[in-house]
């Protein structure tokens, strides 16, 4: 299994901004597809955003057009740039990595990914 650590959590105030990194131990890196998924408190862990191996990315709707995704290959790291934040975005937030068997390869569903991080919270003040 792939070694993932979080890190760049912290308290934001709404409408600040902040950049999740997470990084990865295996030197097969590039052929995992990445997630990230948030729990906030009392809720089950949902999704945020994933990217394929390619780099290819989906959102889940509650922050499209506010949060980034993105991977740097050469680093063993995937990222997740956060903007425009409100308290409901005030999570832990998990990095998450499944071997892809193509491009094209991502899923939504936590149960797909063999390999996680220990989480990183974000607290956004109003």
């Amino acid at each position: 299994q792939v070694q993932l650590v979080e890190s760049g959590g912290g308290l934001v105030q709404t409408g600040g901004s902040l950049r999740l990194s997470c990084a990865a131990s295996e030197r097969t890196f590039s052929t995992h597809a990445m997630g990230w998924f948030r729990q906030a408190p009392g809720k089950k862990r949902d999704f945020v955003a994933a990217i394929t191996r390619t780099g290819n990315t989906v959102y889940a709707d509650s922050v499209k057009g506010r949060f980034t995704i993105s991977r740097d290959n050469a680093k063993n790291t995937v990222y997740l740039q956060m903007n425009s934040l409100t308290p409901e975005d005030t999570a832990v937030y998990y990095c998450a990595a499944r071997m892809a068997y193509y491009n094209s390869d991502y899923s939504p569903r936590e149960l797909d990914y063999a390999s996680w991080g220990q989480g990183t919270q974000v607290t956004v003040s109003s």
